[in-house]
């Protein structure tokens, strides 16, 4: 029997948002233990190599992280298999390449590129909120941060703004209906509409219907719905489409055009 963690990954197993070809070789880079769990991250391995085409092997982009010109949300990453996940800042200044890591509406990571002034925040859902031994309140975010004493309006599954820099809480936004929010796993990943309603379930999966700005509704899970703004008006960017899925007819129309 194999004792240990696992340290390897087979390429046919590797998440499909990684969009990796299956006959491009047996392996995978798996990801280091971090901030994001193994099938909602993307290695760095993955976005300098396979999408920024800026190197051509494992080799070279080691040797761009460990010059240390990748930074994850502000820090320093010389790890190639570090997990960089929904909602992170990934910048190289040499290139001046400022990137938001999101979903499109297919469920695949894309890479969106954003201005300094977006780079200086990012947002966070909030998982977790508990009061430590000490009696200190304190939230854990998706991204595995811990923000001591927050806003005390700041519930579960409310979003929060870190500025990067300092990483504190600037400001936040309450889950509800009539708020803007982006799914951010399961069948209808990167799609983005407004929380119409949320059905609940006892012992069982929450339900939140969703309306999206071409008037589709649809319904995922509670813990997959992230708010991103209020009233259609989004705190981050968003990538092209504006976070609406097309149907194959309506897709075969966009690349005629």
């Amino acid at each position: 029997m194999p004792r240990g963690p696992k340290k390897h990954l087979k390429r046919l197993n590797a998440p499909h948002a990684w969009m990796l070809g299956k006959m491009d070789g047996v392996w995978a880079p798996r990801p280091s233990t971090g901030p994001h769990k193994l099938r909602e991250c993307l290695p760095l391995v993955l976005i300098l190599r396979n999408r920024l085409k800026y190197a051509l092997t494992m080799q070279e982009v080691n040797s761009i992280c460990m010059e240390k010109l990748v930074k994850v949300d502000g820090k320093v990453r010389t790890d190639v298999s570090y997990p960089a996940g929904f909602m992170d800042v990934v910048s190289m200044e040499r290139s001046n390449d400022i990137f938001r890591l999101l979903y499109d509406v297919k469920g695949r990571f894309t890479l969106h590129r954003i201005k300094e002034d977006e780079a200086n925040y990012k947002l966070c859902r909030v998982q977790k909120l508990e009061v430590s031994k000490k009696a200190i309140p304190f939230i854990v975010t998706h991204d595995g941060r811990t923000i001591r004493y927050p806003d005390p309006l700041v519930k579960v599954n409310d979003t929060v703004k870190v500025d990067l820099k300092t990483g504190k809480m600037v400001d936040h936004l309450k889950f509800g209906t009539g708020q803007m929010c982006m799914v951010q796993r399961g069948h209808n990943a990167g799609r983005v509409g407004v929380i119409q309603h949320v059905e609940k379930h006892p012992g069982s999966f929450d339900i939140v219907q969703i309306k999206d700005a071409s008037g589709h509704v649809f319904a995922t899970r509670l813990k997959n719905v992230f708010v991103i703004g209020s009233e259609n008006k989004p705190w981050v960017s968003i990538p092209a489409g504006k976070g609406i899925k097309l149907d194959i007819l309506e897709e075969r129309a966009l690349r005629k055009l």
